[in-house]
């Protein structure tokens, strides 16, 4: 799935971004840190052949929000202004960091916990721990997330069997133009 035209790709992209979306960044940076006090968030996540990084975003909810998968999380946890991020898809951003280094793709599986014991071994039996992660892919543009762990380990499974050029273009186009949404947060009357 990384071929050295799409390595190439993912880092000239994202180098881009990085310095095209300088402004964004400070923006963001500066609002995050009013609403949270600390607006970079920095999370274990499991890499290519389970390989531990660091996954950087901005902050969406309280220095104090237990570590877990999102979709464990109450709504009532995301601030203001991580609402409106998360929305937008501009808490994603940083991890264009993660790609220049290597440690992601622009399209690839969405990185998960380490805790994610059901999700890990669904996407190990399909072989999708053998690519980087990414930050959009098909199971993100059609709005699949960690909720449901063998159906997004099977999405998942599809994109990579089926992964060519115009399919990163496509994922990529999807996911700038709002198509899908990220991991969904529970609701209050759950």
């Amino acid at each position: 799935m990384q071929s050295p035209l799409i390595r190439f790709l993912d880092r000239f992209f994202a180098l881009c971004g990085l310095i095209c979306l300088s402004p964004v960044f400070v923006i963001v940076y500066l609002l995050g840190k009013r609403d949270t006090g600390q607006p970079i968030f920095r999370q274990e996540r499991v890499g290519k052949n389970q390989q531990p990084f660091t996954l950087v975003k901005f902050r969406t909810m309280p220095v104090e929000t237990a570590s877990v998968a999102t979709h464990l999380v109450d709504a009532s946890s995301v601030t203001k202004l991580g609402a409106f991020l998360r929305k937008t898809k501009l808490d994603e951003l940083p991890q264009l960091i993660n790609v220049v280094k290597g440690e992601m793709s622009l399209v690839g599986p969405r990185p998960c916990l380490f805790n994610q014991v059901e999700l890990i071994e669904a996407r190990q039996q399909r072989g999708v721990l053998d690519v980087l992660p990414g930050i959009t892919g098909l199971a993100q543009i059609n709005g699949v997330d960690m909720s449901t762990p063998v159906e997004l380990a099977d999405m998942d499974r599809e994109m990579i069997q089926t992964f060519n050029l115009k399919a990163y273009f496509a994922y990529i186009l999807q996911t700038a133009i709002g198509r899908g949404a990220g991991d969904r947060v529970k609701s209050r009357n759950r």
